[in-house]
Formats: C-alpha cells, structure tokens, sequence
C-alpha cells in the first residue's frame, strides 16, 4: 500500500483507545473541532478545508473506526462494533486520549451519522455539530425508494451478508473509487491524484472493507433502531447544529415534501442553522474556501473571510 498523503502542515499520529487505535491529523490552535470524512474517503477529504479553519482552531481530523489508517474493531453482533454509537464511543476516547473534553464536530456523510450520534449520546462532550449533505439514519430508511437504490448503491449493496460486498469492492477498489467520485455530482478535477490514490489503497485491505460492510450494516439495522428509539423518546440535540447540503443533489430536492434538510434535522434538535451551498456530494472538496468560511462563521462566529 502506498504511504497516503498527510494535510499539509499538519501532524499524524496514532491514537490507542479500548476498541483500536485511532489515526488523526491535527494542526492550528485554538478552539477545538473534530472533523469526520465518509465513504469512500478518509480524513484526507479535509486536506483543504483543514488548513484554512486551522487559522483559528485545533482541528482534528480523524481516520473513522474502521477506515483508513483507523483500526478495525473485532465484530460483534448484530454488527454493533460498527454501529455509529461504538464509532462515536471510540472517537469521543480519542479525543480524550489526546487532552480534549469538549469539542465541535463536523461530519461529511458517513462521518455526519457518527457526528450526530456523538451530539445525542454524550451533549456533555459536543459544543458543536455541523452535518455536510446527510439527514439522520432513520430518516433515509424511512423514505427509502427507487431513488435510493440507484443513486446511493451502498446503502443496500453495502450492507448485504458477507463475504458478497467485500468481494466486490476488494475486486476492483479503482473502479468504486470512479464510480462514487464521479455518480455523485462532483467533478474529477476537485480530487488531487494522490488523494484520490490514497482512498483506492485504504480499499485494497480486507480487513477495512469488511469493517465498512460492517458499519453500512449497522446503518440498516441497529442504527435505524437507535434512532426511532430516541425519536420516539424525545431525545434531541441541545447543542447548535449546522446543516449544509449540496444544491444539486439529492437532499435537494428528493425531501421537498418534508420541508427540506432543515425540517428534518429540527426534529432532531433545538437549534438548526444551514443552507444548500454549490457543488455536488463532495463539496467540501470541490469547494473548499466557501465550506470553511461557512464553518468558520458556524464554528467560532468570525467572518469566515479566508484567502
């Protein structure tokens, strides 16, 4: 496996908790934020984005449990070692590991499902939340069609029994690497060749695929459940919460008839602020000055001005 590209400027290290080490990158100082990537990336998706809110902030950018350089926690039933309640425990240790107690966290698709869980498990550890082009779990499941099935291919070909989707993706990671990066409305030229390279390698290991099988198996089953379980109850975020989506994706216009991203996250929590910013499901990629000056207004209540 080629050795992957750091973000500039930035220290790596590798985090011990109870459940596997924890790969991070941290730079700035300040305030702190924890930044969480989705499939199929890794922490490098914030290779631009990082620096710029690294200007006022300590910014750690972290490999999920399971992804990347991150360690694979051993299976459980019911896949709950992958379940975003364990990712969540496991990063919210790391973070303890490394001297943090309170924290904002920002999360890109999958990492937006671990995020949002930290925000309603543990309040006395998230200030902050900001969800990049994703609603909660149960709530994409709720209004699961056709649509879904072939647009967003891993929700259910990801989360079939074993060994069927890690043969798949282990088979022809370049070729999953194309087809996300490419099907999910961002253009080719937003990803830097070695970045790119570096999510096909984190691929080509059969021990993290498995692990991401796992967690997008835990998203159909007990995820969902921990969800409804806390709608029903009540349970909602107190903390601010930041809801940013593409403009010409899905979330665009498939949840019109629920008010949109925001009616949905309200249901969720309190205190709900966002927009749909330009670019495809990658945005933080393609545009990676408007998605920090819109963080950093979120985040520390500048002006977000970056150049």
């Amino acid at each position: 496996m080629s050795k992957p590209t750091a973000i500039a400027g930035f220290d790596t290290r590798l985090v011990p908790t109870p459940e596997g080490a924890v790969f991070v990158q941290q730079g700035g100082a300040g305030p702190v934020v924890l930044l969480l990537h989705g499939f199929p990336e890794t922490s490098l998706m914030w290779n631009e984005v990082a620096p710029l809110l690294a200007r006022d902030s300590t910014v750690i950018a972290a490999d999920l449990p399971g992804y990347g350089q991150s360690g694979c926690p051993a299976d459980k039933p019911d896949h709950a070692a992958m379940s975003k309640r364990a990712m969540a425990n496991t990063l919210i240790a790391a973070m303890t590991a490394l001297g943090h107690d309170r924290f904002a966290v920002v999360g890109h698709d999958r990492g937006g499902r671990v995020a949002y869980r930290a925000a309603l498990d543990r309040p006395d550890r998230i200030t902050k939340l900001a969800v990049l082009d994703v609603i909660p779990t149960y709530e994409v499941w709720e209004r699961a069609d056709a649509r879904l099935a072939l647009a967003f291919w891993p929700f259910s070909l990801l989360a079939q029994p074993a060994p069927l989707p890690e043969r798949l993706l282990l088979a022809a990671p370049d070729v999953i690497i194309d087809d996300a990066l490419a099907q999910w409305g961002t253009p080719q030229g937003a990803f830097r060749p070695e970045v790119k390279q570096a999510y096909i390698d984190a691929l080509r290991d059969p021990r993290h695929v498995h692990a991401i099988c796992e967690e997008y198996r835990a998203a159909a089953t007990i995820d969902r459940g921990n969800d409804e379980a806390d709608l029903t109850a009540g349970r909602r975020m107190g903390c601010p919460v930041l809801a940013l989506w593409s403009d010409s994706g899905a979330l665009a216009s498939w949840y019109t008839n629920d008010g949109g991203p925001l009616a949905i996250w309200r249901r969720w929590a309190d205190q709900v602020q966002g927009e749909a910013v330009p670019g495809g499901h990658f945005f933080p990629e393609a545009y990676p000055v408007e998605t920090a000056r819109l963080l950093r207004r979120f985040l520390t209540g500048s002006s977000g001005v970056v150049s």
